[in-house]
Protein backbone atom coordinates (compact mmCIF):
# COMPACT_ATOMS: atom_id res chain seq x y z
CA UNK A 1 0.00 0.00 0.00
CA UNK A 2 1.47 3.37 -1.05
CA UNK A 3 1.70 6.38 1.25
CA UNK A 4 -1.08 8.11 -0.71
CA UNK A 5 -3.36 5.09 -0.26
CA UNK A 6 -2.61 4.99 3.45
CA UNK A 7 -3.29 8.70 3.80
CA UNK A 8 -6.64 8.47 1.98
CA UNK A 9 -7.65 5.36 3.93
CA UNK A 10 -6.65 6.89 7.25
CA UNK A 11 -8.65 10.09 6.66
CA UNK A 12 -11.67 8.05 5.54
CA UNK A 13 -11.40 5.85 8.66
CA UNK A 14 -11.34 8.93 10.89
CA UNK A 15 -14.54 10.20 9.30
CA UNK A 16 -16.23 6.82 9.71
CA UNK A 17 -15.23 6.85 13.39
CA UNK A 18 -17.00 10.18 13.90
CA UNK A 19 -13.97 12.47 13.76
CA UNK A 20 -14.88 15.42 11.50
CA UNK A 21 -12.17 15.92 8.87
CA UNK A 22 -12.85 18.40 6.07
CA UNK A 23 -11.34 18.23 2.59
CA UNK A 24 -9.17 21.26 3.39
CA UNK A 25 -7.86 19.63 6.57
CA UNK A 26 -7.03 16.46 4.66
CA UNK A 27 -5.05 18.54 2.16
CA UNK A 28 -3.27 20.35 5.01
CA UNK A 29 -2.21 16.98 6.44
CA UNK A 30 -0.91 15.88 3.03
CA UNK A 31 1.12 19.08 2.73
CA UNK A 32 2.54 18.54 6.23
CA UNK A 33 3.94 15.18 5.11
CA UNK A 34 6.21 17.02 2.67
CA UNK A 35 8.07 18.91 5.39
CA UNK A 36 8.67 16.19 8.01
CA UNK A 37 10.99 13.20 8.19
CA UNK A 38 8.68 10.29 7.32
CA UNK A 39 11.07 7.84 8.97
CA UNK A 40 10.21 9.47 12.34
CA UNK A 41 6.91 7.82 13.18
CA UNK A 42 6.06 10.08 16.13
CA UNK A 43 6.69 13.15 13.95
CA UNK A 44 4.21 11.70 11.46
CA UNK A 45 1.68 11.15 14.26
CA UNK A 46 2.15 14.73 15.48
CA UNK A 47 1.72 16.14 11.96
CA UNK A 48 -1.57 14.31 11.48
CA UNK A 49 -2.84 15.20 14.97
CA UNK A 50 -2.01 18.88 14.52
CA UNK A 51 -3.85 19.17 11.21
CA UNK A 52 -6.82 16.86 11.80
CA UNK A 53 -7.76 16.82 15.51
CA UNK A 54 -9.86 19.70 16.83
CA UNK A 55 -10.99 18.36 20.23
CA UNK A 56 -9.16 16.41 22.96
CA UNK A 57 -12.01 13.88 22.98
CA UNK A 58 -11.10 12.78 19.45
CA UNK A 59 -7.49 11.92 20.35
CA UNK A 60 -8.03 8.39 21.71
CA UNK A 61 -9.75 7.15 18.55
CA UNK A 62 -7.20 8.98 16.41
CA UNK A 63 -4.29 7.17 18.11
CA UNK A 64 -5.92 3.75 17.66
CA UNK A 65 -6.51 4.38 13.94
CA UNK A 66 -3.04 5.84 13.44
CA UNK A 67 -1.46 2.69 14.92
CA UNK A 68 -3.53 0.57 12.53
CA UNK A 69 -2.77 2.55 9.37
CA UNK A 70 0.84 3.32 10.25
CA UNK A 71 1.97 0.34 12.38
CA UNK A 72 5.33 0.51 14.20
CA UNK A 73 6.41 -2.87 12.78
CA UNK A 74 5.32 -5.42 10.19
CA UNK A 75 5.19 -9.00 11.40
CA UNK A 76 7.06 -10.52 8.47
CA UNK A 77 9.92 -8.06 8.83
CA UNK A 78 10.02 -7.98 12.64
CA UNK A 79 12.34 -10.26 14.62
CA UNK A 80 10.84 -10.99 18.06
CA UNK A 81 12.89 -10.32 21.18
CA UNK A 82 14.71 -13.12 22.95
CA UNK A 83 12.11 -15.43 24.48
CA UNK A 84 14.45 -17.68 26.46
CA UNK A 85 14.43 -15.53 29.61
CA UNK A 86 11.68 -15.71 32.24
CA UNK A 87 8.97 -13.36 30.88
CA UNK A 88 7.55 -12.55 34.33
CA UNK A 89 11.02 -11.62 35.55
CA UNK A 90 11.43 -9.25 32.61
CA UNK A 91 7.90 -7.86 33.07
CA UNK A 92 8.63 -7.10 36.74
CA UNK A 93 11.68 -5.07 35.64
CA UNK A 94 9.63 -3.15 33.07
CA UNK A 95 6.82 -2.44 35.53
CA UNK A 96 9.38 -0.95 37.90
CA UNK A 97 10.98 1.35 35.35
CA UNK A 98 10.81 1.36 31.54
CA UNK A 99 10.34 3.54 28.49
CA UNK A 100 7.55 3.25 25.94
CA UNK A 101 9.81 1.63 23.31
CA UNK A 102 10.97 -1.12 25.71
CA UNK A 103 7.42 -1.83 26.84
CA UNK A 104 6.09 -1.99 23.28
CA UNK A 105 8.90 -4.32 22.16
CA UNK A 106 8.28 -6.68 25.08
CA UNK A 107 4.50 -6.61 24.45
CA UNK A 108 5.05 -7.60 20.81
CA UNK A 109 7.22 -10.52 21.88
CA UNK A 110 4.64 -11.71 24.41
CA UNK A 111 1.81 -11.50 21.87
CA UNK A 112 3.92 -13.58 19.50
CA UNK A 113 4.55 -16.12 22.27
CA UNK A 114 1.20 -16.32 24.08
CA UNK A 115 -1.40 -14.50 21.98
CA UNK A 116 -1.68 -16.87 19.01
CA UNK A 117 -4.39 -19.52 18.80
CA UNK A 118 -4.88 -21.82 15.82
CA UNK A 119 -8.22 -21.51 14.00
CA UNK A 120 -7.76 -24.24 11.43
CA UNK A 121 -5.33 -24.93 8.57
CA UNK A 122 -3.54 -21.73 7.62
CA UNK A 123 -5.64 -19.63 10.02
CA UNK A 124 -4.86 -18.10 13.39
CA UNK A 125 -6.52 -15.82 15.90
CA UNK A 126 -4.90 -13.32 18.25
CA UNK A 127 -6.06 -12.52 21.79
CA UNK A 128 -4.97 -10.10 24.51
CA UNK A 129 -6.59 -12.18 27.23
CA UNK A 130 -4.27 -15.17 26.80
CA UNK A 131 -1.21 -12.91 27.07
CA UNK A 132 -2.42 -11.21 30.25
CA UNK A 133 -3.49 -14.51 31.77
CA UNK A 134 -0.06 -16.06 31.10
CA UNK A 135 1.85 -13.13 32.62
CA UNK A 136 -0.69 -11.94 35.23
CA UNK A 137 0.96 -8.55 35.78
CA UNK A 138 -1.24 -7.63 38.78
CA UNK A 139 0.24 -10.49 40.83
CA UNK A 140 3.70 -8.94 40.56
CA UNK A 141 2.78 -5.97 42.74
CA UNK A 142 3.86 -7.49 46.09
CA UNK A 143 7.19 -8.63 44.69
CA UNK A 144 7.96 -5.24 43.14
CA UNK A 145 7.04 -3.40 46.33
CA UNK A 146 9.39 -5.62 48.39
CA UNK A 147 12.27 -4.72 46.10
CA UNK A 148 11.44 -1.02 45.74
CA UNK A 149 10.69 -0.43 49.44
CA UNK A 150 13.54 -2.50 50.85
CA UNK A 151 14.34 -1.05 54.29
CA UNK A 152 11.52 1.53 54.13
CA UNK A 153 8.39 1.72 56.25
CA UNK A 154 5.33 0.16 54.60
CA UNK A 155 2.03 1.97 54.25
CA UNK A 156 3.50 5.43 53.84
CA UNK A 157 3.85 7.89 50.99
CA UNK A 158 6.67 5.91 49.37
CA UNK A 159 4.47 2.80 49.04
CA UNK A 160 1.54 4.84 47.71
CA UNK A 161 3.77 6.44 45.09
CA UNK A 162 5.27 3.09 44.09
CA UNK A 163 1.82 1.51 43.74
CA UNK A 164 0.62 4.33 41.53
CA UNK A 165 3.68 4.01 39.29
CA UNK A 166 3.34 0.23 38.97
CA UNK A 167 -0.40 0.44 38.26
CA UNK A 168 0.26 3.04 35.56
CA UNK A 169 2.90 0.77 34.01
CA UNK A 170 0.50 -2.20 34.12
CA UNK A 171 -2.02 -0.10 32.19
CA UNK A 172 0.72 0.82 29.68
CA UNK A 173 1.55 -2.86 29.20
CA UNK A 174 -2.10 -3.81 28.71
CA UNK A 175 -2.52 -1.02 26.15
CA UNK A 176 0.64 -2.13 24.32
CA UNK A 177 -0.60 -5.74 24.16
CA UNK A 178 -4.02 -4.62 22.88
CA UNK A 179 -2.40 -2.40 20.23
CA UNK A 180 -0.20 -5.23 18.93
CA UNK A 181 -3.14 -7.66 18.85
CA UNK A 182 -5.10 -5.12 16.78
CA UNK A 183 -2.13 -4.72 14.43
CA UNK A 184 -1.87 -8.49 13.84
CA UNK A 185 -5.63 -8.86 13.30
CA UNK A 186 -5.48 -5.97 10.81
CA UNK A 187 -2.69 -7.74 8.91
CA UNK A 188 -4.77 -10.93 8.73
CA UNK A 189 -8.26 -9.52 8.21
CA UNK A 190 -7.75 -6.08 6.69
CA UNK A 191 -7.24 -2.75 8.40
CA UNK A 192 -10.64 -1.37 7.34
CA UNK A 193 -12.52 -4.21 9.02
CA UNK A 194 -10.71 -3.98 12.36
CA UNK A 195 -10.90 -0.17 12.32
CA UNK A 196 -14.71 -0.23 12.09
CA UNK A 197 -15.08 -2.68 14.98
CA UNK A 198 -12.40 -1.30 17.30
CA UNK A 199 -12.79 2.46 17.56
CA UNK A 200 -15.55 3.78 19.82
CA UNK A 201 -17.29 6.97 18.74
CA UNK A 202 -16.14 10.19 20.39
CA UNK A 203 -17.78 11.04 23.69
CA UNK A 204 -20.01 13.72 22.17
CA UNK A 205 -21.41 11.21 19.65
CA UNK A 206 -22.20 8.31 22.01
CA UNK A 207 -25.90 7.47 21.83
CA UNK A 208 -27.65 8.31 25.11
CA UNK A 209 -29.70 5.12 24.88
CA UNK A 210 -26.49 3.03 24.77
CA UNK A 211 -24.35 4.95 27.22
CA UNK A 212 -22.47 2.98 29.90
CA UNK A 213 -21.72 3.93 33.51
CA UNK A 214 -18.16 4.78 32.53
CA UNK A 215 -19.45 7.03 29.74
CA UNK A 216 -21.81 8.76 32.16
CA UNK A 217 -18.90 9.53 34.46
CA UNK A 218 -17.08 11.21 31.58
CA UNK A 219 -20.24 12.99 30.42
CA UNK A 220 -20.52 14.71 33.80
CA UNK A 221 -17.65 16.96 32.71
CA UNK A 222 -19.54 17.91 29.54
CA UNK A 223 -22.82 18.77 31.26
CA UNK A 224 -21.94 21.95 33.14
CA UNK A 225 -20.75 24.00 30.13
CA UNK A 226 -23.87 22.91 28.24
CA UNK A 227 -26.09 23.94 31.15
CA UNK A 228 -24.56 27.41 31.20
CA UNK A 229 -25.06 27.80 27.45
CA UNK A 230 -28.66 26.57 27.63
CA UNK A 231 -29.46 29.07 30.38
CA UNK A 232 -27.81 31.88 28.39
CA UNK A 233 -29.78 31.03 25.23
CA UNK A 234 -33.12 30.95 27.06
CA UNK A 235 -32.31 34.26 28.74
CA UNK A 236 -31.50 35.85 25.37
CA UNK A 237 -34.83 34.66 23.94
CA UNK A 238 -36.66 35.99 26.98
CA UNK A 239 -35.09 39.45 26.67
CA UNK A 240 -35.68 39.78 22.93
CA UNK A 241 -38.15 42.56 22.16
CA UNK A 242 -38.14 43.92 25.70
CA UNK A 243 -37.04 47.40 26.63
CA UNK A 244 -36.04 48.65 30.03
CA UNK A 245 -37.33 51.69 31.88
CA UNK A 246 -37.13 55.19 30.38
CA UNK A 247 -33.72 56.82 30.91
CA UNK A 248 -34.97 60.35 31.67
CA UNK A 249 -31.58 62.09 31.89
CA UNK A 250 -30.30 60.73 28.58
CA UNK A 251 -33.63 61.49 26.88
CA UNK A 252 -33.48 65.15 28.02
CA UNK A 253 -29.87 65.41 26.92
CA UNK A 254 -30.74 64.02 23.48
CA UNK A 255 -33.63 66.52 23.17
CA UNK A 256 -31.16 69.45 23.25
CA UNK A 257 -30.29 68.64 19.63
CA UNK A 258 -33.93 69.26 18.63
CA UNK A 259 -34.61 72.44 20.61
CA UNK A 260 -35.78 70.66 23.74
CA UNK A 261 -38.33 68.51 21.91
CA UNK A 262 -37.83 64.85 22.96
CA UNK A 263 -37.92 63.32 19.49
CA UNK A 264 -35.70 60.46 20.62
CA UNK A 265 -36.46 58.47 23.73
CA UNK A 266 -33.68 56.53 25.42
CA UNK A 267 -34.36 53.46 27.54
CA UNK A 268 -32.21 51.74 30.11
CA UNK A 269 -31.13 48.22 29.17
CA UNK A 270 -33.33 45.56 30.77
CA UNK A 271 -31.95 43.93 33.85
CA UNK A 272 -30.54 40.46 33.26
CA UNK A 273 -33.09 37.92 34.39
CA UNK A 274 -32.47 34.24 34.94
CA UNK A 275 -35.54 32.32 33.79
CA UNK A 276 -37.36 29.59 35.65
CA UNK A 277 -37.17 26.02 34.39
CA UNK A 278 -39.46 23.01 34.67
CA UNK A 279 -38.06 19.67 33.51
CA UNK A 280 -40.46 16.78 32.86
CA UNK A 281 -38.48 13.58 32.33
CA UNK A 282 -39.43 10.07 31.24
CA UNK A 283 -37.71 7.76 33.77
CA UNK A 284 -38.84 4.40 32.35
CA UNK A 285 -36.45 1.49 31.70
CA UNK A 286 -36.61 1.96 27.91
CA UNK A 287 -34.81 5.31 28.23
CA UNK A 288 -32.95 4.67 31.50
CA UNK A 289 -29.55 5.79 30.21
CA UNK A 290 -31.06 8.91 28.66
CA UNK A 291 -32.88 9.62 31.92
CA UNK A 292 -29.60 9.39 33.84
CA UNK A 293 -27.99 11.92 31.53
CA UNK A 294 -30.95 14.29 31.63
CA UNK A 295 -30.93 14.18 35.42
CA UNK A 296 -27.25 15.09 35.30
CA UNK A 297 -28.23 18.00 33.08
CA UNK A 298 -31.02 18.97 35.49
CA UNK A 299 -28.59 18.93 38.39
CA UNK A 300 -26.26 21.27 36.50
CA UNK A 301 -29.09 23.54 35.36
CA UNK A 302 -30.12 24.12 38.97
CA UNK A 303 -27.21 26.56 39.37
CA UNK A 304 -28.08 28.54 36.22
CA UNK A 305 -31.77 29.34 36.77
CA UNK A 306 -33.71 31.31 39.37
CA UNK A 307 -35.82 28.27 40.06
CA UNK A 308 -35.59 24.71 38.76
CA UNK A 309 -38.28 22.12 39.38
CA UNK A 310 -37.78 18.59 38.09
CA UNK A 311 -40.49 15.96 37.63
CA UNK A 312 -40.10 12.33 36.65
CA UNK A 313 -42.72 9.91 35.42
CA UNK A 314 -43.38 6.41 34.13
CA UNK A 315 -47.16 6.01 34.39
CA UNK A 316 -47.52 8.61 37.14
CA UNK A 317 -45.60 11.79 37.88
CA UNK A 318 -43.68 12.81 40.97
CA UNK A 319 -41.60 15.87 41.78
CA UNK A 320 -37.95 14.85 42.15
CA UNK A 321 -36.46 18.30 42.85
CA UNK A 322 -35.94 17.31 46.48
CA UNK A 323 -33.33 14.74 45.50
CA UNK A 324 -31.07 17.44 44.04
CA UNK A 325 -30.57 19.67 47.07
CA UNK A 326 -27.40 21.83 47.18
CA UNK A 327 -24.35 19.81 48.14
CA UNK A 328 -25.86 16.44 47.20
CA UNK A 329 -23.80 14.02 45.16
CA UNK A 330 -25.59 13.52 41.85
CA UNK A 331 -24.90 9.75 41.71
CA UNK A 332 -26.26 9.24 45.24
CA UNK A 333 -29.22 11.45 44.37
CA UNK A 334 -30.14 9.28 41.40
CA UNK A 335 -29.86 6.12 43.53
CA UNK A 336 -32.13 7.61 46.20
CA UNK A 337 -34.54 8.79 43.51
CA UNK A 338 -34.91 5.28 42.11
CA UNK A 339 -35.73 3.88 45.55
CA UNK A 340 -37.95 6.60 47.01
CA UNK A 341 -39.75 8.42 44.19
CA UNK A 342 -43.39 7.72 43.33
CA UNK A 343 -43.33 7.41 39.53
CA UNK A 344 -44.53 3.84 38.94
CA UNK A 345 -47.96 2.38 39.45
CA UNK A 346 -48.36 -0.31 36.79
CA UNK A 347 -44.84 -0.13 35.32
CA UNK A 348 -45.86 0.78 31.75
CA UNK A 349 -45.07 4.22 30.35
CA UNK A 350 -48.17 6.38 29.95
CA UNK A 351 -47.45 9.90 28.73
CA UNK A 352 -51.09 10.95 28.65
CA UNK A 353 -51.73 9.92 32.24
CA UNK A 354 -48.47 11.57 33.33
CA UNK A 355 -49.37 14.87 31.64
CA UNK A 356 -52.83 14.87 33.17
CA UNK A 357 -51.42 14.07 36.60
CA UNK A 358 -48.83 16.81 36.23
CA UNK A 359 -51.45 19.38 35.21
CA UNK A 360 -53.68 18.40 38.12
CA UNK A 361 -51.03 18.24 40.86
CA UNK A 362 -48.32 20.62 39.66
CA UNK A 363 -49.98 22.83 37.05
CA UNK A 364 -48.99 25.99 38.95
CA UNK A 365 -45.31 25.14 38.34
CA UNK A 366 -45.64 26.41 34.76
CA UNK A 367 -46.13 30.13 34.27
CA UNK A 368 -45.29 33.08 32.07
CA UNK A 369 -41.64 33.09 33.20
CA UNK A 370 -41.16 29.34 32.82
CA UNK A 371 -39.22 27.36 30.24
CA UNK A 372 -40.73 23.86 29.96
CA UNK A 373 -38.38 21.07 28.88
CA UNK A 374 -39.84 17.59 28.22
CA UNK A 375 -37.41 14.68 27.83
CA UNK A 376 -38.53 11.30 26.53
CA UNK A 377 -39.12 8.99 23.55
CA UNK A 378 -42.90 9.63 23.21
CA UNK A 379 -43.71 5.89 23.40
CA UNK A 380 -46.90 5.61 25.40
CA UNK A 381 -47.89 1.93 25.08
CA UNK A 382 -50.88 2.83 22.86
CA UNK A 383 -52.50 4.89 25.63
CA UNK A 384 -54.41 8.18 24.98
CA UNK A 385 -51.88 11.01 24.42
CA UNK A 386 -53.75 13.82 26.29
CA UNK A 387 -52.83 16.36 23.61
CA UNK A 388 -55.24 18.98 24.95
CA UNK A 389 -53.59 18.83 28.37
CA UNK A 390 -50.13 19.23 26.84
CA UNK A 391 -51.38 22.10 24.70
CA UNK A 392 -52.67 23.90 27.79
CA UNK A 393 -49.36 23.44 29.59
CA UNK A 394 -47.25 24.73 26.69
CA UNK A 395 -49.59 27.72 26.24
CA UNK A 396 -48.87 28.82 29.80
CA UNK A 397 -45.08 28.56 29.43
CA UNK A 398 -42.81 31.21 27.94
CA UNK A 399 -40.88 28.52 26.03
CA UNK A 400 -41.52 24.80 25.59
CA UNK A 401 -39.28 22.18 23.97
CA UNK A 402 -39.22 18.39 23.72
CA UNK A 403 -35.95 16.43 23.36
CA UNK A 404 -36.39 12.91 21.97
CA UNK A 405 -33.46 10.41 22.25
CA UNK A 406 -34.70 8.26 19.35
CA UNK A 407 -33.68 8.81 15.71
CA UNK A 408 -36.28 10.70 13.71
CA UNK A 409 -36.69 7.67 11.43
CA UNK A 410 -38.10 5.69 14.40
CA UNK A 411 -40.70 8.29 15.34
CA UNK A 412 -44.28 7.04 14.80
CA UNK A 413 -43.15 3.40 14.66
CA UNK A 414 -44.76 0.92 17.04
CA UNK A 415 -46.28 2.77 19.99
CA UNK A 416 -44.49 6.06 19.25
CA UNK A 417 -46.74 9.12 18.88
CA UNK A 418 -43.91 11.58 18.42
CA UNK A 419 -45.42 13.43 15.47
CA UNK A 420 -48.70 13.96 17.32
CA UNK A 421 -46.88 15.58 20.21
CA UNK A 422 -44.69 17.52 17.76
CA UNK A 423 -47.80 19.34 16.51
CA UNK A 424 -48.19 20.79 20.01
CA UNK A 425 -44.58 21.34 21.13
CA UNK A 426 -41.37 21.64 19.05
CA UNK A 427 -39.68 18.24 19.20
CA UNK A 428 -35.94 17.79 18.53
CA UNK A 429 -33.95 14.62 18.01
CA UNK A 430 -31.36 14.52 20.81
CA UNK A 431 -29.39 11.27 20.80
CA UNK A 432 -25.99 12.57 21.94
CA UNK A 433 -24.09 15.56 23.29
CA UNK A 434 -23.38 16.80 19.76
CA UNK A 435 -27.10 17.05 18.98
CA UNK A 436 -27.82 18.60 22.38
CA UNK A 437 -25.19 21.24 21.63
CA UNK A 438 -26.74 21.90 18.22
CA UNK A 439 -30.18 22.28 19.85
CA UNK A 440 -28.81 24.81 22.33
CA UNK A 441 -27.23 26.79 19.48
CA UNK A 442 -30.54 26.94 17.60
CA UNK A 443 -32.14 28.68 20.58
CA UNK A 444 -30.06 31.77 19.81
Amino acid sequence: MSLVDRHVGFVHALREAGVPVSLAEGLDAARALRVIDLSQREALRAAYATTLIKKPGYRAGFDVLFDLWFPPVISGLHVPADQDSDPRERLAELLTDSGDAEMAEFARAMVERFGRQSAGPGRQNWFSYSVLRALSPETLMARILREVLAGQERGGLAEKTARQRVNANIARFQDAVAADVRRRIAEDSGVERIARSTVKPPLDQIDFLRVTKADLARLRREVYPLARRLAARLTIKQRRGRRGRLDFRRTVRASLQSGGVPLTTVFKPPRPHRPELVVLCDASDSVASFAHFTLLLTYALREQFTKVRAFGFVDRVDEITRFFVPGADVVEAMTTLANESDMIRFGRTNYGHAFEGFAERYGDAVGSKTSLLILGDARSNYQPPALDTLKALTAKARHAYWLNPEPTAQWDTGDSIASSYATVIPMHECRNVQQLTAFIETLA
